[in-house]
């Protein structure tokens, strides 16, 4: 088998960029997909390769597999997409990547561990953004704090949404907000607010389902773990709807209304957005005694983040540096892989 990579979702917005970037640095990568002329479309102009297959053909998807190191998935929603893949891979032996931040997506792969040990298989989901800083920063506090029993992250910088991630967001509107408690995961009631200083004083914080409330436990173990966005008016207006309106925003028609919504809006951040805008993202521990130790981590443009730690991970894979089974970014590369994407800086704000 080669190390060769097939990029699954290659006609997306953070597909294209993926694409890109490993045609600039002559990684060797397949653009793949349902449609063979929007893949076609991508991979011609930057000299890649392509194949299609759709994801509810088994047997296309074992024909494109062949001769394939890893997939690395970008084709949400993943609660959608991930498992025909995930299937396909251990079933071949091939290791997957993705870059959801779904909960349920985590929790699935993580479950589908043993069987991909077995297989030889690394399931590793959640390789973008979503979820290689806040990971690390979790492998990061535990380090600091060995017997943290509480995990907080909290990340700013986050307004400029593609239209995956939207769609992504309007699946869970109707949902409550998940955290972990006592190594369990728990939906609660209502909306977390709270106040987060991200280094210019304290602003308005919002709770949200993020990948983290699961991977973070699997990558540290601290019991209770919640995740916090700061607030932008959308966020807070979303959120706040009444629990009524939210699930009729729920329901299936509602739902596919929105999403034709979201094809409305721009693929995604542009060039300069990607290229000056930053995320800063909060780690704070606590353990029994009410000892608390926070940390603060620095990062380039998420969308931007993302193609750079997609490709980081996926070159380790290829060189050999795996292994078998559920693994989460900061569980199975250390706290400091974050740190080897240029212009990312970490700060410890309290010894």
């Amino acid at each position: 088998m080669t190390g060769r990579i097939l990029l699954y979702g290659a006609t997306g917005y953070t597909g294209r960029l993926i694409a890109a970037a490993a045609a600039k640095r002559g990684i060797d990568l397949v653009c793949a997909g349902r449609d063979e002329a929007g893949v076609a479309a991508v991979a011609a102009p930057l000299g890649l390769p392509h194949v299609a297959a759709p994801l509810n053909d088994p047997a296309a998807l074992s024909r494109i597999l062949d001769g394939i190191a890893i997939v690395l998935h970008v084709a949400g929603p993943f609660s959608a997409t991930s498992r025909p893949m995930v299937d396909a891979c251990i079933a071949k032996g091939v290791h997957y990547l993705d870059i959801t931040g779904e909960i349920d997506v985590f929790e699935t792969c993580a479950g589908l561990g043993e069987k991909a040990a077995a297989a030889g298989v690394m399931l590793m989901p959640g390789v973008g953004f979503d979820v290689v800083p806040s990971d690390c920063l979790a492998a990061h506090m535990k380090r600091r704090m060995p017997d943290a029993t509480r995990l907080r992250l909290a990340m700013s910088g986050l307004s400029n949404m593609s239209r995956g991630t939207a769609k992504t967001s309007i699946e869970a509107i109707a949902k409550g907000t998940m955290v972990r408690r006592g190594g369990r995961l728990t939906e609660v009631a209502g909306t977390p607010r709270t106040k987060i200083d991200f280094g210019k004083g304290p602003v308005d914080a919002i709770g949200i389902s993020w990948g983290d409330v699961a991977t973070a436990f699997h990558t540290t173990a601290i019991p209770d773990i919640e995740v916090f966005f700061e607030s932008t008016p959308e966020l807070s207006r979303m959120l706040g709807l009444p629990g009524g309106v939210r699930r009729l925003l729920g329901t299936a028609p509602a739902q596919f209304l929105l999403k034709q919504m979201v094809n409305l809006m721009p693929a995604g951040p542009d060039a300069k957005h990607r290229q000056t805008a930053r995320a800063i993202l909060l780690g704070e521990a606590t353990n029994a005694a009410g000892e608390t130790l926070r940390s603060r981590l620095d990062v380039i443009e998420p969308y931007a983040l993302t193609a750079e730690t997609a490709l980081l991970i996926a070159g380790k894979v290829v060189a050999g540096a795996f292994q078998p089974g559920y693994q989460t970014p900061g569980g199975a590369y250390g706290p400091d892989l974050i740190l080897e994407v240029p212009d990312c800086r970490r700060e410890d704000l309290n010894a």
